[in-house]
């Protein structure tokens, strides 16, 4: 074979069954990495008793990853011009493998806490490295093809994450939280290396950023553990959380300063003179962080209010996750026809609509009620990052994705860390305000307190225990009314993002292609 026809082979788009093959196995990869980010985050009292630690200490085992993979991720554009896109993706996804693995042997938390660390760090590259990859395989005119599959995995392992953490917990031991990982680790690679290992990117070497990737780590580890330690320090009535955010507001700065003017930035902040991929980015961000404080607020409040198990909890959610994959094709067929701006305000219409009716929702409501608006959700997640993600990588050169990629999984990132950290606090405190408002409109010597007491004495209850039930349900009404408050706001700011959509150029028919060529 010829120099010139083995070039056009490598560089060809897949066809057939290697296509689907290979599909499959990067979709898996995403899965896996963002599946990651929300498994354990029902398992912590589990693992905490187990390891013989507090569920507050427990909560390192979330945020050492999520520190980690925060730091990691900006670092995907400069790894993959510099050792290629296909050896830097197996190579991040054989390391995770290996990571998840020690994971579900530690011994105690210090130990997994190490581990998860590892399990982060090396991870940065593989959502951005799959994203890269499939647009390389699929011909120009299935690239939204190629967004709908990546976009719908990384939509539905938040949600699926909880549910399979869930069911381990209930069901099984906590480290194959992590051992799950390992067939579809080992899977990845395999199918990766065989099929894409002679289609390999360009390479060329670049010098390090030093002072670039140490100023990254300062401000991101000091503000994510900011983020994820506020609520249990009181935020800034804590010296701890003021001297964390004081060098994080600091160190951001002299890191955006380092960035805006060396040569080669570990972060290319050049990308935001693209218009679409600002105005694309920041409603995606935006959007994305609201809908993880929804998934992070929703089962919270399932489990600790209404009764449910962590396993119902999560099964509830899976219904969205199957409209979303039944959606994604035709979201993508769409792309290829209509303004993509149009795909990705329906998306926010259909997120509004589920967060609004939420909002609706009573202390009595049956499980019906929380499924129509996951339904609901559903069609959103289907087409919400498909259409934002073309958008964004309008006008990008193919070189250049991995690095807007990388910078946009960034942000998200940082985005959804603050959705957690707001989400819980305004919970907490919105709960705290409604039940000082709902006891200061109540005595025990009100008519209708009277009455309730003797029907709970008729029941066999004293007075104290009879007063303790209905404190309990003062409480749980507080924070059905804070959660209520919670699911209004999303829906409001959620409409709100539709107009910064609009501010971006209309996308070029196919122009998903920006990696491709």
């Amino acid at each position: 074979m010829s120099t010139n026809t083995a070039d056009a082979s490598a560089t060809a788009p897949m066809q057939g069954g290697a296509l689907a093959l290979t599909s499959l196995a990067l979709a898996l990869g995403t899965f896996m990495q963002v599946l990651d980010t929300t498994i354990a985050n029902v398992s912590i009292p589990t693992i905490a008793g187990n390891l013989g630690a507090s569920a507050d200490q427990g909560t390192w085992v979330i945020t050492s990853f999520a520190v980690a993979n925060g730091i990691s991720v900006p670092l995907t554009g400069w790894l993959m011009q510099r050792f290629g896109i296909v050896r830097t993706f197996v190579a991040a996804v054989l390391a995770f493998t290996i990571a998840s693995f020690l994971c579900g042997i530690a011994w105690n938390l210090p130990s997994l806490v190490f581990f998860r660390v590892l399990q982060g760090a090396v991870s940065g590259p593989m959502v951005p490295g799959s994203q890269a990859l499939l647009l390389l395989l699929f011909p120009p005119a299935k690239k939204g093809m190629a967004l709908a599959l990546w976009s719908m995995t990384t939509l539905v392992a938040p949600i699926m994450g909880p549910m399979l953490g869930g069911w381990i917990s209930d069901n099984a031991t906590w480290p194959w939280i992590f051992y799950i990982n390992i067939p579809i680790g080992l899977f990845t690679v395999a199918v990766c290396w065989f099929q894409l290992r002679h289609r390999e990117t360009p390479t060329r070497k670049l010098p390090v950023d030093q002072v670039g990737i140490a100023l990254l780590v300062v401000w991101v580890g000091a503000l994510q553990i900011a983020l994820d330690k506020g609520k249990d320090e009181d935020w800034f009535s804590s010296p701890f959380i003021v001297v964390l955010t004081i060098v994080s507001i600091v160190a951001f700065a002299a890191w955006l300063i380092w960035e805006l003017t060396e040569k080669h930035p570990i972060v290319d902040l050049s990308l935001f003179k693209h218009r679409n991929f600002t105005f694309a980015l920041i409603p995606m961000c935006l959007g994305y962080a609201v809908f993880f404080g929804n998934i992070v607020l929703l089962p919270l409040w399932m489990q600790t209010q209404l009764g449910y198990t962590a396993t119902w909890a999560g099964l509830l959610a899976a219904p969205g996750g199957l409209v979303a994959v039944l959606i994604s094709p035709f979201a993508a067929r769409f792309l290829a026809k209509f303004d993509a701006r149009w795909l990705t305000s329906l998306a926010f219409v259909a997120f509004a609509a589920s967060y609004y009716m939420r909002s609706q929702l009573t202390a009595n409501a049956a499980v019906i009620d929380f499924i129509i608006p996951q339904l609901i959700q559903g069609i959103a997640m289907g087409t919400f990052f498909v259409a934002i993600l073309t958008i964004m990588l309008d006008g990008i050169e193919p070189p250049r994705v991995p690095a807007a990629s990388g910078l946009a999984i960034f942000l998200r990132t940082i985005a959804a860390s603050f959705a957690t950290s707001i989400t819980t606090t305004f919970w907490d405190r919105r709960e705290a305000f409604h039940q000082a408002h709902l006891a200061s409109g109540s005595s025990v010597y009100d008519a209708s307190t009277q009455q309730a007491l003797s029907h709970m004495n008729s029941l066999g209850l004293s007075d104290n225990a009879a007063i303790a039930a209905m404190n309990r349900e003062m409480v749980g009404q507080a924070y059905l009314l804070s959660s209520l408050d919670y699911f209004w706001i999303s829906s409001w700011l959620t409409l709100a993002m539709i107009g910064l959509v609009w501010l971006a150029r209309r996308p070029g028919r196919g122009a998903a292609h920006v990696a491709a060529d």
